[in-house]
């Protein structure tokens, strides 16, 4: 059936000698990363840059920005969307439960603010934050040889900037789209 939109779309090309596919060739990435919980982030930060250089994406259409904590998240990623330079945006960070309310009051802020960013600038924003109940949990899920949310939030940027460029049909970045 023509025109019919496919949800792995782009995904991905061959990278070589890693038998994926590399559809990030010409795309640029904005990587907003907390500092808080960096022991964290910075596994988070490191395999999310490996999967995109992996997949093409040149080192200089990465841009890297740190922020003090997951709060500061949403408004580091609007800004970048808001250059028009990227063809999505990935937010990283690790919010980890301690003795107060405090965590559910950033955990749930940090989602909602940047799934608002991500439809209130029709750009995509990627949450990769962790919210654990304990360290060791959020260890398990930055393991650099095994599951690494960092990897998936990078791998789910290029499946959906190749949605975004699929459904505006256009070979540009989002500057490029045509507003009604």
């Amino acid at each position: 059936m023509t025109g019919r939109l496919s949800p792995r779309a782009g995904r991905r090309g061959a990278a070589p000698g890693t038998g994926r596919l590399a559809p990030g060739r010409g795309r640029r990435f904005g990587i907003a990363v907390s500092r808080f919980n960096d022991r964290i982030t910075r596994r988070l930060l490191e395999a999310a840059v490996e999967a995109l250089h992996e997949a093409g994406v040149a080192p200089n259409a990465l841009t890297v920005i740190e922020v003090p904590g997951a709060f500061e998240l949403p408004l580091a990623a609007q800004t970048l969307c808001r250059t028009g330079r990227y063809d999505a945006v990935i937010c990283l960070g690790a919010v980890i439960r301690g003795d107060t309310p405090h965590f559910d009051l950033i955990a749930g802020a940090t989602a909602q603010g940047i799934m608002n960013v991500g439809l209130a600038e029709g750009c995509p924003v990627i949450f990769g934050v962790l919210a654990t109940d304990t360290m060791a949990q959020a260890l398990a899920r930055v393991d650099p040889h095994g599951m690494n949310r960092g990897r998936e939030a990078a791998e789910t940027a290029l499946e959906m900037a190749g949605v975004m460029r699929q459904l505006q049909g256009r070979k540009g970045r989002r500057s490029d789209a045509v507003t009604e």
